[in-house]
């Protein structure tokens, strides 16, 4: 096994962030956290769970596509390294590996995630799974990390689960810029998006009646008051989840059920919250195959090829940055 670690993310790098992140979101008007506090050992068990509910289609629609196109796609990006942003346990991924493998051509599968645990479990895997594989994994941010990518051979930089839904469009235009820029004219981009679809449908999969979102949403709480000595009660708070039709995006929300008084000891702050009121954690963009192409052409892209499930439901583009 060929297992590399190169970490541009530490303990103190993060703390230091949640601490700008916390102190910066919730004395903003509205308040607001990012939703890459969710992600402590609980939320991802969460978020798994998650994915397995009826409710929560993307996850199965993105495989869907990669069961059936992995082998198109390794043909047509030419790749012999697989780069995978925001890694996790890197599951889907397989099945890319497993198409360029075949192709003849895989030697590099480059895991990037801020969990170094996570990582360094998914890239032993993957290794033991992969004999001759080099798996130089990357613990990083990819807002501020993204040209500390190793490079060599010919890249397939995959952003799947539509987590570039997660930015807002300036957000989307400049990590396309940012992405790009590390990228030469042999890399390829292979970007996850969920579409459009109908307002029920796209509500219930981020408020599902088991409650399991609700609880990763109240998670964060958790995560402040372990980390940071905060003292939320996160049964004070609801489980929110709007559909913004001029955004076009899904909004999850921490909604107060009393007027409380909130205090953060490693900050040294006290926050307010009013009966009532919200703080967003996270915003889910969905977009239409047009828009896919527009942000992509804007960033700097040409998109050579793209897939829809059966159900016409999520979409895999794939990219080449311009000359």
């Amino acid at each position: 096994m060929t297992v590399t670690l190169d970490i541009h993310l530490d303990e103190r790098d993060t703390e230091r962030a949640l601490r700008d992140d916390v102190r910066r979101g919730l004395t903003a008007e509205p308040k607001v956290l990012p939703p890459k506090w969710f992600y402590d050992d609980r939320g991802s068990q969460l978020f798994d769970e998650i994915t397995r509910l009826p409710e929560y289609y993307p996850t199965r629609r993105e495989r869907e596509i990669l069961d059936a196109r992995s082998h198109d796609i390794a043909e047509l990006s030419g790749a012999d390294t697989l780069v995978e942003l925001g890694s996790g346990t890197s599951t889907k991924t397989r099945l890319l590996l497993d198409a360029l493998r075949d192709s003849g051509r895989l030697r590099a599968f480059v895991p990037f995630d801020c969990s170094e645990a996570t990582l360094c479990a998914a890239s032993d895997a993957i290794a033991g799974a992969y004999p001759g594989v080099g798996v130089p994994a990357v613990v990083g941010d990819f807002e501020r990390h993204l040209g500390l990518l190793p490079g060599g051979g010919r890249r397939m930089i995959a952003f799947l689960g539509s987590t570039i839904g997660n930015l807002t469009p300036g957000e989307r235009g400049r990590f396309l810029d940012d992405l790009g820029s590390t990228m030469t004219p042999d890399d390829h981009l292979l970007l996850g998006t969920d579409l459009v679809k109908d307002r029920g449908r796209l509500l219930a999969a981020y408020d599902d009646p088991a409650g399991v979102t609700a609880e990763f949403n109240r998670n964060v709480l958790s995560v402040l008051n372990h980390e940071l000595g905060a003292h939320f009660h996160p049964e004070d708070f609801d489980h929110v989840a709007l559909w913004d039709e001029e955004a076009r995006w899904i909004e999850m929300r921490l909604r107060s059920r009393l007027p409380q008084i909130v205090e953060i000891e490693d900050l040294a702050m006290q926050v307010g919250f009013e009966a009532g009121e919200d703080r967003r954690t996270e915003i889910s963009a969905k977009l239409t195959p047009e828009q896919v192409a527009r942000e992509l052409r804007e960033g700097g892209f040409t998109v050579d090829a793209s897939w829809m499930d059966p159900a016409r439901d999520f979409l895999l583009s794939l990219a080449r940055p311009d000359p």
